[in-house]
């Protein structure tokens, strides 16, 4: 439960994950499998470097006594029950919102990859470029937090890195734009004819309300045509300090958001397009009561734009 190990480890599986990427489909099953420790062993030296609590299974007394300084009262520490991948990755995300550029769904193919090799060697390696790309992609902003040096992390393979990384977002922004112009397109089909007194009233009607429903929804300006459109996501509960740090309290609402849609010219992206579809904003505050909030009338919303 040191943070330090767990630095250490990360990047020695790591390493033999790359290692075993650049020999070929035939050892890719040993990458992803790597692959995912290392992301586990990373997101876990966050969270112990917190404080050692934050990794261990809540439901097993002898791990938070090893945790909170107390093992002495408990069984061996080789028997510690800590939380997996997923767990790991959702803890994070909380605790840093608005940094992880990958959504809890983004991060299941990894954990699927991992948990297929380890208990059934099962794993396609048709897919193994873009798991592998998803833990890059997630390792990124956690070694920025721990204030790691990305050429002593990634070695002789950051080169690697750097041009899987840049292939999977050109890939998305590609399909990001193809969304915009063909919502630009339908918006001009639709409307075009329209005189702009017209159009305004159609469009109040239509964009009042989302079109997709999740924890909450909040009205951001659509980047393809400039109606209203709807942010849906989770919420919590959070505060941000002068110095743009954030902790979890009950003093502000927080949309994390998972989905964009415009009613207006069918603009909709999830989670992996949203930084690619315009000035989207990473978060969400919403203007509400954080004790929970039920209002018929759209939240007042001031988007948070991180680092692209």
């Amino acid at each position: 439960m040191d943070a330090e190990q767990l630095k250490g480890s990360s990047r020695r599986w790591m390493n033999a994950a790359l290692a075993a990427f650049v020999e070929g489909p035939e050892s890719h099953d040993f990458a992803v499998h790597h692959a995912g420790v290392a992301t586990e062993h990373l997101l876990k030296a966050y969270l112990a470097g917190i404080h050692p609590v934050l990794i261990v299974d809540g439901r097993h007394f002898d791990s938070l006594l090893h945790a909170t300084g107390l093992g002495s009262h408990a069984g061996p520490l080789t028997k510690v029950k800590t939380i997996g991948l997923v767990d790991a990755y959702l803890r994070v995300a909380k605790l840093l919102p608005g940094k992880i550029p990958i959504s809890k769904e983004d991060l299941e193919p990894l954990a699927d990859a991992r948990n297929g090799v380890a208990h059934s060697a099962i794993h396609d390696s048709a897919q193994s470029e873009a798991v592998f790309t998803v833990c890059l992609r997630l390792v990124d902003p956690v070694l920025e937090e721990l204030k790691v040096d990305a050429n002593s992390y990634w070695g002789r393979y950051l080169a690697l890195h750097d041009k899987l990384v840049e292939k999977q977002v050109r890939q998305e922004r590609v399909a990001a734009e193809a969304l915009l112009v063909k919502a630009r397109s339908l918006f001009e089909q639709r409307f075009g004819h329209m005189s702009p007194k017209e159009r305004d009233v159609v469009l109040a009607a239509i964009t009042s309300k989302p079109m997709i429903t999740m924890g909450r929804e909040a009205p951001v300006e659509c980047p393809a045509c400039g109606s209203q459109g709807w942010m849906a996501g989770e919420v919590e509960a959070i505060h941000v300090h002068a110095d743009g740090q954030f902790t979890v309290n009950t003093e502000e609402v927080f949309l994390r958001p998972h989905g964009f849609h415009c009613a207006a010219c069918d603009l909709e992206g999830g989670t992996k397009l949203l930084v690619h579809l315009g000035d989207l904003p990473y978060g969400i505050f919403l203007d509400a009561d954080p004790r929970g909030y039920v209002d018929d009338d759209p939240p007042v919303a001031e988007g948070i734009h991180g680092g692209r």
